[in-house]
């Protein structure tokens, strides 16, 4: 199976390693939060025509690894998943809408994101064991 995918008039291999935080960096993703955004995340980048090949939520900071057709740029990618994740989050959990700190807004405003090329198996093993190390710092902790 090639590595390439196919339009009716591209052939493409596009793929970006992405990260991004709650507001303030709040430990908050875990849980049914946790789950949530994981559900929504890949629901909306489904709808997008996105595949995502690596999904690592840690309680403060999304890794992910996902191949977006060139049709769509990844900011309209990521403001779609991070917007409408937060709209979902708010109302399903309402009664984080309630605390000062979030002012209507559950993601930071900016986000990390990097083209992946003959590193990604490298970058792949880094998404995936995050949880590792995070365990371990908090162990340590």
């Amino acid at each position: 199976m090639s590595r390439y995918k196919i339009l009716a008039h591209t052939i493409w291999h596009c793929q970006y390693h992405v990260i991004w935080t709650p507001k303030y960096r709040y430990r908050i993703l875990t849980g049914t939060i946790k789950t949530e955004v994981e559900r929504c995340i890949r629901m909306f980048a489904e709808q997008l025509s996105c595949e995502i090949v690596e999904l690592n939520i840690q309680p403060d900071h999304v890794h992910m690894i996902m191949m977006v057709p060139p049709k769509i740029s990844i900011s309209e990618v990521i403001g779609t998943i991070k917007g409408r994740c937060a709209i979902r989050i708010f109302q399903k959990f309402p009664t984080l809408r309630k605390k000062l700190y979030w002012g209507n807004h559950f993601w930071t405003k900016g986000y990390f994101v990097d083209t992946i090329g003959l590193d990604a198996e490298k970058i792949r093993k880094y998404v995936k064991f995050q949880q590792e190390k995070e365990q371990s710092l908090e162990l340590n902790n």
